[in-house]
Parts: C-alpha cells; structure tokens; sequence
C-alpha cells in the first residue's frame, strides 16, 4: 500500500471519527429539545447531512482541494455524520412497537427529505456561484 493510500485512509477515519461524534452530539441535542416521540434526531443529521453533501459535492469540483481533503469531507465526515444503520434500527424498532404509521412516516421524511436536501444543497450552490 502505497503511503498516499494510507494517507487517505486516515483522513478518512479522521473524518469519520469527528462525523460520528457531531451524529451524536447533534442528534442527542435535537431529540432532547424535541417534544415528539419520534426519531427527530436521526432525521434531523440525515437532512443535514444531505443538505451539505449536495453542497460540498458542487464547491468541491470549484476549489482547489487535495483528495486527501475532499474525502475527510464527503466519505468520512458526511458518511458518519449521516446515519442509514441508526435509521433502519429505529424504524425496526417502531415496527416491533406496532407503530406502523410512525414507522412508514420516518422511512417516507429520511428518504424524501434528505434527496430534497441534497438537491437544495446543490442549487445553492448553483445559486451563490451562478453555475
């Protein structure tokens, strides 16, 4: 293994080691101010994290960015930061609970609002650097 591979592997633990800990924070954070009974938080860092990756995806092809950089960003921070298993686990579990209406709603607002997200992060771009 070449020592750029390895560079890029630890810049992309780097990066997910911090998404991962902004997940929890900033998940714990929102379901603890929300007054729902429902897994706001886990939607509330997939939107987020959509949002920005449909951002950062455009910018990036604009700046000048290592790919050491660019993959800290977007496969390590963003890929933690979002959270497929932790949503699939929490609809699991509302399923188990007989929540069937909560469970269909989360599947229906983590899929819908993150693509949205994503492409509101990417016309934003476009938006801010006529592109």
């Amino acid at each position: 293994m070449s020592a750029n591979s390895i560079f890029i592997l630890l810049s992309i633990a780097l990066g997910g080691s911090v998404g991962a800990v902004s997940r929890f924070l900033l998940s714990n954070f929102i379901q603890r101010i929300s007054t729902l009974s429902f897994p706001i938080g886990t939607l509330s860092v997939n939107v987020i994290g959509s949002f920005i990756i449909g951002f950062l995806f455009l910018y990036f092809q604009h700046i000048s960015l290592s790919s050491h950089q660019k993959v800290f960003w977007i496969t390590g921070f963003l890929g933690a930061l979002t959270t497929f298993s932790t949503f699939s686990i929490e609809t699991i579990v509302l399923l188990e609970h007989g929540l069937i209406k909560k469970a269909m709603l989360s599947i229906f607002l983590n899929v819908t609002l993150s693509l949205m997200a994503t492409l509101l992060g990417i016309l934003l771009f476009k938006k801010i650097f006529n592109h």
